[in-house]
């Protein structure tokens, strides 16, 4: 994301069980140098007493009307009893941090949805207006029980910790994940990708407004109905709007 500062800021860790958020700084989005670290204390989170040393997939988001950077990753809380598929993913829920700067960081990590019944990872947030939306991928193994089950959802808020409204009917066909929202060049759209898994395509949905109604215009598997694509082996990405210069540096940089 782009920070408080005006740099560009990155987040992630080596694997599930390392516990510690790494963040990367760039001013180009081209050469990137350690800024900071934090650890997540998800054992003594709230309700989380039978959590998991696991850390799964952390986001990042600049809210600058907090001038707060929330720091999202996915936990799973509780192995216990369950009548659910996969109860690993089935337990996972999204807890945050909250930080003025990526160097002091709040005491524990939260809960950001309230809601019980509902396992949710790769959470990324947008805001359009007033309104916070988070799009999220609802983890429950897809059933007659769960039809929406590895779908992308999206919840609002008037606020960015919420309170989260349940959330929407799915946006996107069953094993889709790592949903990333961006508004389109001319600004009379939003785009939606989300990857098929593991690595198989991106798909594409498409709105006027995050509010929608959305349309799948990307990843039927059929090249010619695709309306856009996105280069193969790309996956678990993550994207935000930047200028033709800097798009120009990073190709040559970077070159296809």
């Amino acid at each position: 994301c782009r920070g408080h500062d005006g740099r560009y800021y990155l987040a992630g860790n080596r694997s599930d069980d390392d516990l510690t958020i790494h963040f990367w700084a760039s001013t180009n989005l081209v050469t990137w140098a350690p800024y900071s670290d934090y650890t997540a204390d998800v054992q003594h989170t709230p309700g989380y007493e039978k959590a998991l040393a696991r850390l799964g997939a952390p986001k990042l988001f600049y809210d600058e009307t907090s001038h707060q950077y929330l720091v999202t990753w996915h936990t799973p809380h509780d192995l216990g009893k369950t009548d659910m598929p996969e109860p690993y993913w089935a337990s996972q829920r999204t807890l945050y941090a909250l930080s003025p700067d990526l160097k002091t960081f709040s005491p524990l990590p939260q809960r950001l949805f309230p809601w019980d019944d509902l396992a949710t990872i790769d959470v990324n947030l947008q805001k359009m207006g007033d309104t916070y939306y988070a799009f999220i991928k609802d983890e429950r193994y897809p059933t007659l029980n769960w039809p929406t089950g590895k779908t992308i959802r999206i919840a609002k808020a008037k606020s960015l910790l919420g309170p989260y409204s349940i959330p929407s009917a799915p946006v996107s066909p069953n094993f889709r994940e790592a949903p990333t929202a961006i508004p389109s060049p001319d600004g009379k759209a939003w785009y939606l990708y989300y990857e098929q898994y593991p690595g198989v395509a991106y798909g594409l949905s498409v709105a006027a407004t995050l509010d929608g109604p959305w349309f799948q215009a990307a990843g039927n598997q059929i090249p010619d109905w695709n309306k856009y694509s996105v280069p193969p082996r790309e996956r678990h990405g993550s994207m935000l709007p930047i200028s033709r210069a800097q798009y120009d540096a990073l190709v040559t940089a970077f070159p296809f």
